[in-house]
């Protein structure tokens, strides 16, 4: 089974470099390597290596004006030609076996309604034998049934996400909650969601570029992360999203944060006020998935699409 690996990235320089290099290392390397890249200008040295990469075939370099979390990873989803499309982040240190783990992965689920793997996700801040919310740890190293995932590391078959919409290109800004809303939509079709945690990687949560580029969601008036939270809930409509939805102004200033720095009350507020508002707004508007685009958006990015997108595989 083919498995090809997406990065999205955003502002990243020596750190999109190192995630490359370590994929490219793997014990089973990937079948191909999509860079969906949305830097306006990079330094020499990234842009080099980049360029090397893309002329010798280790990977397909995609240039993206726009910056859009989701548009990214549809462009790249439709750009793969691999069966299952692994996505991972642009700050990570892979497992020397992740694309193996994934497809292994994905050989027992054959036939099953097995929809998405979810891979194992240790970030600077865990623990990794401790036990997370309801007992489950994304960085645990025990495999389980879940109802979530996290974007830096799971796969998907391909055929099956562009079935489902891919993902919905209305989230803007950090795309907060992009990944429910898509877990929501896979479990609806009646697939489900497996952890697998020899699909591991650490993620280094880069304290530049990314979606950290718009700042921080405790420190700005701007509605970068509440816009996502409050579409999710009116698009996905979960159990109790109308009181989640109600509950949320009061839970966002109710953190240490705003406790020893009462100053940041008022913004997080006028984030949240602003967030409800878009978020209302794209909600009347039909979905940003695939589906909703119609054919003519799978047809205007093609597996060699010509302009900016790199025609060279491995």
């Amino acid at each position: 089974m083919s498995v090809g690996v997406v990065i999205p990235t955003l502002g990243r320089e020596a750190v999109l470099c190192e995630t490359v290099e370590g994929l490219l290392r793997l014990a089973r390397p990937p079948d191909e390597i999509v860079v969906v890249d949305q830097t306006e200008r990079h330094e020499s040295a990234t842009q080099g290596s980049l360029e090397r990469w893309d002329q010798t075939g280790c990977i397909r370099w995609i240039r993206q004006a726009s910056p859009s979390i989701p548009t990214a990873m549809n462009r790249g989803l439709l750009a793969a030609a691999s069966e299952v499309v692994l996505f991972v982040d642009d700050d990570v240190v892979p497992d020397p076996r992740l694309a193996e783990a994934h497809a292994r992965a994905w050989a027992a689920a054959d036939g099953s309604d097995v929809g998405l793997i979810a891979g194992r996700v240790v970030q600077p801040w865990d623990d990794e034998g401790a036990a997370g919310v309801d007992g489950f740890s994304f960085a645990q190293r025990e495999p389980a049934w879940v109802d979530q995932f996290i974007g830096c590391n799971f796969s998907v078959r391909r055929e099956t996400a562009i079935r489902l919409g891919g993902f919905d290109e209305s989230f803007e800004g950090a795309a907060y909650r992009f990944e429910a809303e898509f877990a929501d939509r896979v479990r609806r079709a009646g697939y489900k969601i497996r952890f697998e945690p020899t699909a591991s990687l650490h993620h280094l949560h880069a304290g530049s570029g990314g979606t950290r580029a718009g700042g921080h969601h405790l420190r700005t008036w701007k509605p970068h992360h509440a816009v996502g939270a409050y579409y999710y809930l009116m698009r996905s409509q979960p159990p109790g999203w109308v009181r989640q939805m109600l509950a949320r102004p009061l839970r966002s200033i109710r953190t240490r944060h705003h406790l020893r720095r009462p100053w940041w009350i008022l913004p997080t507020l006028v984030a949240e006020v602003r967030g409800w508002w878009k978020a209302l707004r794209l909600r009347l508007r039909p979905p940003g998935t695939l589906k909703a685009g119609g054919a003519a958006r799978v047809a205007s990015f093609p597996q060699d699409a010509g302009g900016d997108v790199s025609t060279r595989s491995r």
